[in-house]
């Protein structure tokens, strides 16, 4: 039974569906988001939003399609919109059943009328189509579709200007348009003969999108309409509406692409298939290149968050073959030992860290130490090479072993907030998953280079991982806290309890022993550990932030003071299950079950970034983010794997 339930008598409560938002990509770069009444709530929500060129932006094309049914020469608008002050029309008060799979349907009833609209994001093609149905009337009745078009980067808003051109031009049956020359166009067909379009151009004023306004953002847009659709449907028939930047041939071509599309969705009907669908749209292909989207709707690709999520949004499906994609195409792109982070910025300690821990989970699933070796070799070399040399002024091994790392503007590991251009936590000089991975790849890159038998590697580095190991206990490990400290620089010992730390038990090489690896399972146990994951400090320290809202500057202020992360449990629940083994798994698989109620609760069918770390630990940020989700499917599959060695 599918777990991807709705409340059918509170679809109509904007309190309930106004904070659901579902998502379909086409695994090119493009998507289809709003939420499940369809009233766009963020200026990233749209009905087709998508790239136009090779350039890494993303536009909002098509922001929403209004649908009105005719009877008695009476209209009654099905759409919803937030203006100031008020909601005009209110179509949510028709609707009577939401249904997220095989794709997102919507039924409304508007006395004995009965209409079920289906939203299809296409694959592997920037176009939406949506199916009307009328499954019952009384009498005749008439369709109309009003598209509203924005023309503008996803991170902008559009306003009403005097440039846009307003114009439609017939196609076979539709039209196209284009606001702007610097797009392409935009064609909007159905597959029925014998639709009028009556071109109608006109601004709507000041579209209020209600989640910018709590973020701290201009939350105003104007949207322009070049008219509408409009047909009579007779009981049982069907129409097709299709935007796409390929005019289509025939409706026939509109149907079977619908047919086809809806054939080829997988049924979400369980939890563990609802995770590997969320987890498939972030592998994005397209250019020749395979990459990971670091969360919709805002995000683009970014480095260490792709090496994170990569062994849970892959190889925990069982997809070798996606992983290898993706770590060709960043391992491509490599500098001085460095990938790059967000954009062309090449500023993240960890990235290239995270890069071991991908291959150590590759050999888990198949791959043998030679073909990593012989595939990859070169490149962990590199980077242990470069860390060790030093990169720039921001990098560097000291004599002691340990991996020393700043920057004058940015932070360089994952807690990377700044404000008025000061990192929120900063965390200059020693960190501590930095070192601990650090000391992980050292090792890892000795075992695979002493099996190929490369001595000249092997003879530079054998002493390293010694070296740093010691230096690590003396500088983070306290014998009376029982923990470790969260970063050594020249000035301070920082001993706030921050979820770093968990990383240096859950490696497959770990420098602490089993009594120190008990004090911090149970540190982050006692002050961090909520059922939706790891809080960034904890609530005792003075700095403590349990909610994550308010403008820009405070919730980046919160973001890692206190906000609960995903990603970091799936290295408490593998800490935990090295040290104690199957004895484990009952509060492992607590731990997942209390994620089932979320795919309904936010982002629909997904995990999001964050949580607030106050109680009841609101969701919150991007509404369906790939390390989340990438932890939540690694912790499914130990669990599975524990499973089978109690079988």
């Amino acid at each position: 039974m599918s777990v991807l339930k709705f409340d059918k008598t509170s679809l109509g409560n904007l309190e309930y569906s106004l904070k659901k938002e579902m998502l379909a990509t086409d695994r090119t770069g493009g998507y289809m988001s709003t939420t499940i009444v369809c009233c766009n709530t963020r200026k990233y929500h749209g009905l087709m939003v998508c790239p136009i060129d090779d350039s890494d932006k993303s536009y909002v094309m098509l922001s929403s399609l209004d649908e009105t049914v005719i009877q008695h020469e009476q209209a009654f608008n099905l759409a919803l919109h937030k203006f100031p002050g008020n909601y005009e029309p209110k179509g949510h008060k028709y609707i009577v059943d939401f249904q997220y799979t095989p794709t997102p349907t919507i039924t409304y009833r508007v006395g004995g009328v009965v209409l079920k609209k289906e939203l299809l994001w296409v694959h592997s093609c920037a176009q939406l189509l949506v199916r009307y149905t009328l499954v019952d009337c009384h009498s005749e009745t008439t369709l109309r579709l009003r598209p509203f078009l924005a023309f503008r980067d996803k991170h902008a808003l559009s306003k009403a200007n005097m440039d846009a051109d307003g114009h439609s031009y017939p196609i076979k049956n539709g039209v196209k348009c284009r606001l702007y020359e610097s797009f392409p166009w935009l064609n909007m067909q159905t597959n029925k003969t014998g639709v009028e379009f009556i071109a109608a151009p006109d601004w709507y004023y000041d579209f209020e999108y209600e989640e910018e306004l709590e973020r701290g953002y201009e939350g105003h847009e104007d949207l322009l309409t070049p008219g509408y659709f409009e047909t009579k449907l007779a009981k049982g028939e069907s129409i097709i509406f299709s935007c796409s930047f390929e005019a289509m041939k025939s409706g026939k071509a509109i149907s079977e692409i619908f047919d086809a599309e809806i054939a080829r969705r997988t049924q979400k009907v369980d939890f563990m298939s609802i995770l590997q669908h969320s987890a498939r749209q972030f592998i994005i292909r397209r250019d020749g290149k395979t990459e990971v989207i670091a969360g919709y709707p805002w995000f683009g690709r970014w480095g260490r968050d792709t090496f994170i999520a990569l062994p849970g949004v892959t190889l925990s499906r069982g997809d070798v073959q996606s992983c290898l994609d993706v770590l060709d195409t960043i391992t491509s792109e490599m500098q001085d030992g460095l990938f790059p982070n967000m954009g062309s910025a090449y500023n993240s300690v960890d990235a290239p860290l995270w890069f071991f821990h991908v291959l150590q989970q590759l050999e888990e699933h198949k791959m043998t130490k030679a073909e990593i070796w012989e595939r990859y070799g070169q490149k962990m070399k590199d980077i242990l090479g470069a860390y060790k040399r030093g990169v720039g002024d921001l990098i560097r091994v000291h004599d002691n072993g340990l991996v020393w790392a700043q920057h004058p503007q940015y932070a360089m590991t994952w807690m990377d907030a700044v404000v008025d251009g000061k990192p929120v936590t900063g965390r200059e000089g020693y960190q501590v998953e930095i070192n601990a991975m650090w000391y992980n790849a050292m090792c890892y890159t000795l075992e695979l280079a002493k099996k190929a038998k490369d001595k000249e590697f092997c003879a530079e580095w054998k002493d390293m991982p010694a070296k740093t190991k010691a230096s690590f206990i003396e500088l983070f490990w306290d014998d009376k806290l029982g923990y470790l400290a969260d970063y050594v620089n020249l000035a301070e010992k920082s001993w706030f309890i921050r979820p770093n730390q968990i990383i240096a038990c859950a490696l497959p090489y770990k420098m602490l022993d089993n009594d120190q690896q008990m004090g911090v399972i149970n540190i982050v146990k006692q002050h961090l550990l909520t059922p939706k994951g790891l809080r960034t400090l904890s609530p005792r320290n003075p700095l403590y932030k349990g909610r994550y809202y308010g403008s820009q500057p405070e919730r980046d202020a919160a973001y890692h003071q206190g906000t609960v992360w995903v990603w970091p449990l799936e290295h408490y629940v593998k800490a935990c299950f090295d040290m104690f083994g199957k004895t484990f798994l009952p509060k492992a698989q607590e731990i997942l079950a209390g994620f089932e109620e979320d795919l309904t609760t936010y982002g629909i069918g997904s995990i999001p970034e964050i949580y607030d770390g106050d109680p009841p630990h609101t969701p919150r940020g991007a509404v369906s983010q790939a390390w989340s989700v990438g932890a939540v499917l690694r912790i499914a599959e130990m669990i599975n794997s524990y499973k089978r060695k109690r079988s």
